[in-house]
């Protein structure tokens, strides 16, 4: 849901803008010709929705992981939400105000809640 908000968050404020300047769309065939047509406030969350694609794919497979194995516990949970709810702190940051101290802290807080799910899954795993 988070990737899909940021990714509908992104098409609004570009085509505002696009409209508002009477851009021609075909003046933005690449991402570079973009960047230097659209101002760099407008493209957060178009950054935010490449950053959506990294670590959130490795959280993804994680659950997928743990659920079919049946391996979730109520610290995968708390971790998971943990996650989820620093990535959506992240991506308010990073698609609004851009603070890069704010944002790096938020991804930093659920990175380290994913890294600690992935090695509690292998922890698990080894031992069994």
């Amino acid at each position: 849901m988070l990737t899909f908000v940021v990714w509908l968050f992104m098409y609004v404020r570009r085509l505002r803008f696009l409209y508002a300047n009477n851009i021609d769309p075909q003046q933005l065939t690449t991402p570079d010709k973009g960047a230097g047509i659209i101002p760099e406030a407008i493209n957060y969350p178009a950054h935010n929705l490449r950053n959506l694609l990294e670590l959130p794919v490795v959280f993804y497979a994680l659950c997928l992981y743990l659920f079919t194995t049946g391996q979730v516990d109520r610290v995968d949970l708390v971790l998971g939400w943990v996650f989820l709810g620093f990535r959506c702190v992240h991506s308010a940051i990073h698609c609004t105000v851009n603070i890069v101290k704010l944002r790096f802290a938020s991804h930093m807080a659920a990175s380290l809640a994913l890294w600690s799910m992935l090695g509690l899954a292998i922890f698990e795993r080894i031992s069994t």
